[in-house]
């Protein structure tokens, strides 16, 4: 069956999945406070600024209204970067009449507060606006998507019925979709593959070359792993969409905007600059904040994580933090393996 759905941010990858369920005969409303870009969407079925050339069905209709996006609504795509998250939220509960089942498809953790976004989003909304959380997370940039190549990820929830919904709301031939019960393991991958990211991208920029970043790929998941199991994640989570397909993707596409970013660093740009160059925001780069508290909440080794928040936020040359990181202690490889399956028993 069919439904009016509301997507909330208009930026690549909610125009992409707004494009999905288009596909899919459903209704959508993109909602976004910028005029200009919901003007063009209406007028020309278009959205030039992140998505150039793709042509937009007329099923997707442009709002800045949220009351107008949530009327009629049961299911809302959540689009937005995680530092819009609150807000964002606020504005929902304002305006929602009925309950809401929120798919948050943003991949992030907030500093300090050390919330994944379904946190962040059930301690805003109140039980009479939020009925149930879901997470849609794997390897899919949102210009192939747009293009309808093949792709696929994994949604999850704490609720079954919710997750399944999700799934038969975005699946078709190009958007495969699979339903994983492991909800924080899905948000944990999602969020600290832009970390690993960052630091192949910086790997690259330096000129090391494809063993380099294959061993950060590969050490990396073993970072996320450990800190995934040490919070409650099922360690076999990190071995699909979510964990090493995800991985996989963001550390050696040019698509990735945390890859584009981390090769600007490696080549001498400073923080600053790279970001303003960017124009979109860089999840990795609060996650890298976040990852590295995470690390000492609960006492896990994190050497890639450390090492780039000293490049991002204490001024570290990053062929330095390299250097340290290939200079460590000497160790089994297979410790990390015997540690996580240690936590997991525990």
């Amino acid at each position: 069956m069919t439904e009016k759905i509301a997507v909330l941010g208009a930026g690549s990858w909610g125009t992409a999945l707004a494009l999905v369920l288009a596909d899919n005969g459903h209704d959508v409303y993109v909602w976004a406070k910028n005029e200009e870009r919901i003007d063009e969407l209406n007028t020309y079925h278009t959205n030039s600024r992140y998505l150039p050339d793709i042509s937009l069905s007329e099923h997707i209709k442009g709002t800045t209204s949220l009351i107008e996006a949530l009327e009629d609504v049961e299911t809302v795509i959540m689009a937005v970067p995680t530092k819009a998250v609150r807000e964002v939220v606020q504005q929902v509960v304002e305006a929602a009449k009925v309950p809401l089942t929120v798919v948050h498809v943003s991949k992030g953790i907030e500093p300090d507060s050390l919330l994944r976004i379904s946190e962040m989003i059930e301690q805003e909304m109140p039980e009479r606006v939020l009925k149930n959380v879901v997470v849609l997370s794997g390897p899919s940039h949102a210009e192939e998507v747009s293009l309808r190549h093949p792709t696929t990820v994994a949604v999850s929830s704490k609720s079954a019925a919710a997750a399944q919904k999700t799934q038969d709301l975005f699946m078709n031939q190009h958007f495969r979709v699979y339903t994983n019960p492991d909800m924080i393991g899905v948000e944990i991958g999602g969020a600290l593959k832009n970390i690993i990211a960052l630091a192949a991208g910086i790997s690259d920029g330096l000129g090391y070359g494809d063993n380099a970043k294959a061993a950060l790929i590969t050490r990396g998941l073993a970072e996320i792993a450990r800190l995934g199991t040490k919070m409650g994640a099922n360690p076999l989570t990190f071995s699909g969409l979510a964990g090493i397909g995800d991985l996989i993707v963001t550390c050696t596409s040019v698509h990735s905007r945390n890859w584009r970013a981390g090769n600007m660093l490696g080549q001498g740009k400073k923080l600053d600059e790279v970001l303003q160059s960017m124009g979109m925001v860089v999840e990795g780069v609060r996650t890298t904040k976040a990852g590295h508290q995470l690390s000492k909440k609960y006492d896990v080794q994190m050497p890639i994580t450390n090492a780039l928040y000293q490049v991002l936020f204490e001024q570290q040359d990053p062929k330095k933090a390299v250097d340290e990181l290939m200079a460590r202690v000497k160790k089994h490889e297979l410790e990390d393996l015997i540690d996580i399956l240690d936590t997991k028993q525990d």
